[in-house]
């Protein structure tokens, strides 16, 4: 059998030392042995015993120099430390049979070899010896590291026994193909398209811990091809294959809007690795949908679709079990503006559209703006050349205009209680108009957002609304 170097790490060897004190064999197993073959980076090192791996991870920390903690999950029959960077679980070897409707398995104890049966792709049914007498060895019982020469993505056993019984390895295949940008094998796929239903007993929180690991990976519009050709996306995701198709009428046709927003969003990943930008990028034309319309005389047009777009985050994050915090007001808000700035493009730039731009983009415009640079997805190129020089103007006035009127996340320096004070009101629409009207100025450049002027121009607001400073106006 060929051998493994394993890192220079004590943990390694206290582990032989601690197994063969318990009289029980020991290896690494799974990804940790995957990525090292990779050569990729890993935190977690998964410890197989054959017998009592609570037992033997209690050894090992006693045994380490710094004695880390020891935390037991009981009822899973696991145990976890850290060791430096690592990450390190314990458990026995075991088998597993699964229940129609459900994807917990009932566990016994097994053999090496009844828990490499049990790993989802021959990739991760990898193991390597921390035993004495064969130290290093690799185990490769399916053909991992063949596969891995091939980039393929197998199932170490009958693809359909595989998915049926534990359904979220459709998407971890999917996601592990988008990741390792390798090739699902033709048989495990037919499986996944023929076993997709059985998605549907899965937690929808599984299901989107697999699917921001695939928005997160390199090229993501691999794995969101492969979910859509193999029929998961329209089952996880529906809204987003509503995107998908492209309808003509007398001769005229509009893009397919699914293949765009994959477009949009390879390019967003080109430039960043915030999941939230790729999350707009996926939503950014979520409502079009919803709003196309067709014209003889103009064609085919999408009006309002970011707005409509916008309206709907908050219902696809509650359904995708996404966070309905800051993460969807950021989303929310790109959605909203993401037309914004090409509209700017195409006009001639004032201050007063750059000043609005600044105020509802705030922190999120340079965000804002990659997205929409990500937006242009002409096939083109003198187009999307001529588009991105724009971008690169309007970028530069933003900058020209944010050290002028640090207009970024503004507060008008007149606030409400400033104005119930001069006129003697109580809270009302009147202060609330008057708070529109002083925003809109400095906005538009009329009044700069500093205290005099901008209580002077409070004052004639006042005096033409019929308002008396200092007397009650209620």
């Amino acid at each position: 059998m060929d051998k493994v170097e394993l890192p220079e790490h004590p943990i390694f060897h206290v582990v032989t030392e601690a197994a063969a004190a318990l009289g029980t064999d020991a290896y690494v197993i799974g990804g940790f042995v995957r990525d090292l073959v990779l050569k990729r980076p890993s935190k977690d090192i998964d410890i197989v015993c054959v017998g009592d791996g609570i037992a033997l991870a209690a050894m090992v920390a006693q045994n380490l120099p710094h004695k880390p903690k020891v935390s037991v999950f009981k009822n899973f029959g696991t145990a976890m430390l850290r060791a430096d960077e690592w990450e390190v679980e314990f458990v026995g070897a075991r088998k597993e049979s699964y229940r129609e409707h459900s994807r917990k398995p009932e566990v016994e104890l097994g053999s090496l070899d009844d828990d490499l049966k049990r790993r989802d792709f021959t990739i991760n049914a990898l193991g390597i010896s921390l035993n004495k007498q064969n130290y290093g060895e690799l185990i490769d019982e399916f053909g991992g590291v063949k596969d891995m020469k091939r980039k393929l993505i197998r199932t170490p056993l009958e693809p359909g026994i595989t998915f049926s019984d534990d359904p979220l390895r459709m998407m971890r295949a999917i996601r592990f193909a988008s990741q390792l940008k390798f090739d699902i094998d033709p048989d495990t796929f037919d499986a996944i398209t023929e076993n997709k239903e059985r998605i549907r007993i899965v937690s929808q929180e599984r299901i989107t811990d697999e699917l921001n690991k695939i928005i997160l990976s390199p090229t993501p519009s691999y794995g969101f091809k492969l979910l859509f050709v193999s029929g998961l996306l329209q089952l996880i995701f529906p809204k987003m294959t509503e995107l998908h198709g492209v309808e003509t009428i007398n001769g005229n046709s509009h893009k397919d809007n699914f293949y765009h927003t994959l477009q949009v969003l390879d390019n967003v990943a080109e430039v960043s690795d915030d999941l939230w930008l790729r999350w707009s990028a996926i939503m950014h034309d979520i409502a079009k949908p919803d709003t196309k319309r067709y014209s003889p005389k103009v064609g085919w047009t999408f009006h309002g679709h970011e707005d409509r777009g916008a309206r709907m985050v908050p219902k696809l994050f509650k359904d995708l079990k996404l966070p309905l915090n800051e993460h969807m007001k950021f989303v929310q808000k790109l959605v909203r503006l993401h037309l914004r700035p090409i509209a700017l493009v195409k006009d001639t730039v004032t201050d007063s559209a750059l000043r609005r731009l600044l105020f509802e983009a705030g922190d999120d415009v340079e965000a804002l703006m990659a997205l929409c640079r990500a937006d242009i997805t002409s096939k083109n190129d003198t187009k999307v050349k001529r588009y991105l020089q724009n971008f690169d103007k309007v970028e530069k006035r933003l900058v020209e205009v944010e050290e002028s009127d640090k207009l970024r996340n503004f507060q008008p320096v007149i606030t409400g209680e400033v104005i119930m004070d001069t006129f003697g009101l109580k809270p009302s629409k009147t202060v609330g108009e008057l708070k529109e009207i002083l925003t809109e100025a400095i906005l538009e450049g009329k009044v700069r957002n500093e205290f005099d002027e901008a209580f002077a121009f409070l004052l004639e607001k006042g005096k033409e609304m019929g308002l008396r400073q200092g007397h009650s106006n209620n």
